[in-house]
């Protein structure tokens, strides 16, 4: 960790407003990108972000230095995403199915959709597929993490995650398709 960041950390810990500000401006951009996976337009990513970092803020004096501040923060706005989507009762349960996948999208397409396009389709993804699709895939939690973090059976969180793949692997291949008929003269 750098000097720069501790020394604002410290004054964080402080309550120093000025620490904080230059906190925040450090590390918004990066944490709203996470923000943006967890949510389906931009205000409810600024809203998880402003709540996260109040709660980032309350909570800094618990950071030992032990691991990544940065992996710190990230933990604190995935937990408030969460916390979000329990509480407005986005996650339901679906039956556990044993759902195999059998048309991979072909290599052309993903060589062609941009970070940007796949983000946004993400994001249309319902709350449950998008939650438990990101925190699998994106965050790399195993699928006994994902179902003690959210109160579902592995069995759940695994078929979440085939629907989810499955949605998105339709939805690229329409977007794909929508943007080659744009394309062609």
């Amino acid at each position: 960790m750098s000097p720069k960041i501790e020394e604002l950390i410290k004054g964080c810990k402080a309550g120093k407003i000025k620490d904080q500000e230059r906190l925040y401006n450090l590390f918004s951009e990066e944490l709203f990108g996470v923000c943006l996976y967890y949510t389906k337009d931009y205000t409810e990513a600024e809203d998880i972000l402003h709540d996260g970092f109040i709660k980032i803020f309350q909570h800094i004096s618990s950071f030992r230095y032990k691991g990544s501040f940065e992996g710190w923060m990230r933990k604190i706005i995935i937990n408030t995403a969460l916390e979000k989507f329990r509480k407005e009762k986005h996650l339901h349960l679906i039956r556990d199915i044993d759902e195999r996948i059998e048309d991979p999208i072909a290599d052309d397409i993903i060589n062609t959709i941009t970070t940007k396009e796949l983000v946004s389709l993400i994001q249309k993804l319902s709350p449950k597929y998008r939650l438990v699709f990101n925190l699998y895939v994106i965050e790399g939690y195993s699928h006994k993490e994902i179902s003690k973090k959210l109160g579902i059976s592995e069995g759940t969180s695994k078929s979440n995650l085939a629907r989810a793949r499955a949605i998105l692997q339709k939805n690229v291949k329409k977007y794909f398709l929508i943007e080659i008929k744009l394309a062609k003269p």
